[in-house]
């Protein structure tokens, strides 16, 4: 690996979300510099524009052109580098073909997948395999599932700190979001949609709470993601769905199963989003929930899901301007039941859209923590908090723009 030409390559680079990355790679750690970094993508005029747009700095920043379903070569990108970074979705249409070719040259792989029908698949066709090779593969290195994943890991370690013991429950708490809508989230969600309504195997993977556990440890307590407005008493509030919490929440029950059931086997992990007390809460969460289950539904048929990608979704590679980038931010509470009844509480928080800006911070610093930090996890299909822990959570507060508190 030391003798890999780059560090890390940023694959989708030309698109809305990679182009970000580059953007941040460059400030955070320029060129020529300790990070040996390049972009790559399937239109060389493209990257050249990209450089442009970056300014003078960039001018030696190195370029890699492949088609994405080349498999020729995506072996030949792969086996250039430490690190693939994608931004390349919906994976389940695009991602295959990179994703193996890293997994056959032993290079780690980060994305930002969230479509737990295509996880699935590719860990179990290329799980083994890439525990031979020394692949480390680390999925939703987002919005999804970060502020979750690395969320309940820091919660847990300072609960086993102050406390003697882990939370039996958390409860992550969606407080306030500002962003603008991800064109890429979309076509993944329009697309999983599609996908489960013609796959019956799709259809159950997604259903599953555990569908994400290595195999032999997909059982555990019952669990069901929320399915429409309920008032929690414990904060005094009515709630609605997190549209992200069908693969976050299943993102952090593999990392309880991959540590050994570190938190327990018994450990139960939920997400929602607070609207409020009182008559407006209820309304809100009614709101939130009736759009979401209108969403899904139009996705499942034809001619409605033609008319969300064509006219009403934004499409891939849209997304909020610079300003709006830089004015958003996300504030998230994972609440922790202890054994004794007792809570502690930990606010998670970004300090730009979640979807856009703050996340492709989030997935840069994961491909640069797989590259440089010394990990203590081999080849396979690892989760941010399994693979990463501590010098992910370390990067990501120096770096990222992230913090991670207990509050009262």
């Amino acid at each position: 690996m030391n003798d890999r030409e780059f560090d890390v390559v940023v694959w989708g680079a030309t698109g809305f979300t990679g182009s970000l990355v580059a953007e941040y790679l460059l400030a955070q750690y320029g060129i020529g510099g300790d990070l040996r970094w390049a972009i790559g993508g399937r239109s060389e005029s493209k990257l050249a524009a990209l450089k442009e747009r970056l300014g003078s700095r960039a001018e030696s920043l190195p370029t890699i052109v492949a088609d994405s379903m080349d498999k020729d070569a995506l072996s030949a990108l792969a086996a250039r580098t430490r690190v693939v970074l994608t931004t390349v979705g919906p994976y389940a249409k695009y991602g295959t073909p990179l994703l193996e070719a890293c997994v056959e040259a032993g290079t780690s792989y980060c994305d930002l997948c969230a479509e737990v029908q295509w996880l699935r698949r590719m860990m179990d066709t290329y799980g083994d395999r890439a525990a031979e090779t020394g692949a480390r593969i680390v999925h939703c290195c987002g919005f999804d599932s970060i502020p979750s994943d690395i969320g309940v890991w820091y919660l847990q370690r300072e609960a086993k700190r102050r406390h003697g013991e882990y939370c039996e429950k958390v409860l992550m708490v969606v407080k306030a979001v500002k962003g603008g809508a991800s064109g890429g989230t979309a076509a993944s969600i329009v697309n999983l949609v599609k996908e489960t309504r013609e796959d019956p195997e799709a259809r159950r993977f997604v259903a599953k709470p555990y569908s994400l556990n290595p195999e032999g440890k997909r059982d555990g307590p019952r669990v069901k993601d929320q399915q429409g407005p309920v008032y929690n008493k414990a904060l005094k509030a009515w709630t609605a769905p997190f549209i992200m919490a069908v693969s976050n929440t299943r993102i952090v029950r593999r990392s309880n199963a991959l540590q050994d059931f570190i938190y327990g086997e018994d450990f139960v992990y939920d997400e929602t989003i607070v609207t409020g007390p009182g008559a407006a809460g209820r309304i809100k969460a009614l709101s939130i929930s009736a759009g979401l289950g209108l969403l899904l539904v139009n996705a499942a048929f034809t001619p409605t899901r033609y008319v969300l990608e064509r006219f009403i979704l934004p499409k891939p590679g849209e997304g909020p301007d610079a300003n709006a980038r830089a004015n958003g931010f996300f504030n998230v509470v994972h609440v922790g039941t202890l054994h004794n009844g007792e809570t502690i509480k930990v606010r998670v928080t970004g300090d730009r859209d979640p979807g856009y800006g703050s996340t492709s911070k989030m997935l840069a610093e994961s491909a640069v923590c797989l590259a440089r930090n010394e990990l203590a996890v081999g080849g396979g299909f690892w989760t941010t908090a399994s693979a990463m822990g501590e010098p992910l959570h370390k990067r990501l507060v120096d770096n990222a723009g992230l913090t991670f508190d207990v509050v009262d």
